[in-house]
């Protein structure tokens, strides 16, 4: 996008729906990442932790150029008042998707935007409602799409979005990782300036 290209847009993310999102909108930008532990604080809830996790993961870039700009972007599932991040293995995803059948959950995307003297963290809420899953569709599911890499152990781009939720309120782009247009509208926001 012209209006951004005076600046040096740096994604911290090796996401590829994330990085496909600001294909999509147009926007240049290179893709640097660094190795982070993301553990938070227990007493920190739903969007909480996603805004500390992006902080977190913004540290490593400590020495950044006036016109560079480094996006870091967390999701998480919130359920029963829970954070369910990305499963260890197969049964924390059997688990996982058991405790979702017939739910809703809350699906949280925090992004922060990081510059040299300022920072700016954005987070956004969406609502998904599974209907009532079959053991049989969630072993297809784990077995065929191995969903290890996802917060709550899926991705509502796939199958699983297709035959298992039964509606959605808010955002579309940010449960699947990005909450698109309130980027959009921060990037302009910030490089207006």
């Amino acid at each position: 996008m012209q209006r951004f290209s005076n600046y040096d847009i740096i994604l911290a993310s090796n996401s590829p729906r994330r990085q496909q999102f600001l294909k999509d909108i147009g926007l240049d930008f290179r893709i640097k990442t660094h190795s982070v532990e993301e553990i938070f604080p227990e007493e920190l809830k739903a969007a909480e932790i996603s805004d500390y996790l992006v902080k977190l993961k913004a540290e490593p870039f400590k020495y950044l150029t006036e016109k560079q700009l480094v996006i870091t972007a967390d999701t998480i599932v919130w359920h029963n008042n829970q954070c369910l991040g990305k499963p260890k293995d197969r049964a924390e995803a059997v688990q996982m998707l058991q405790q979702l059948s017939g739910e809703a959950h809350q699906v949280v995307t925090s992004v922060a935007f990081t510059q040299a003297h300022q920072q700016m963290v954005i987070h956004q809420v969406s609502t998904v409602y599974f209907k009532a899953l079959t053991a049989a569709e969630i072993d297809y599911y784990i077995d065929n799409y191995q969903p290890f890499d996802k917060a709550g152990a899926y991705g509502i781009q796939e199958w699983i979005g297709t035959v298992g939720i039964e509606k959605i309120e808010g955002s579309y782009t940010n449960i699947v990782g990005l909450p698109v247009a309130q980027v959009l509208a921060t990037l302009e926001k910030i490089c207006s300036k």
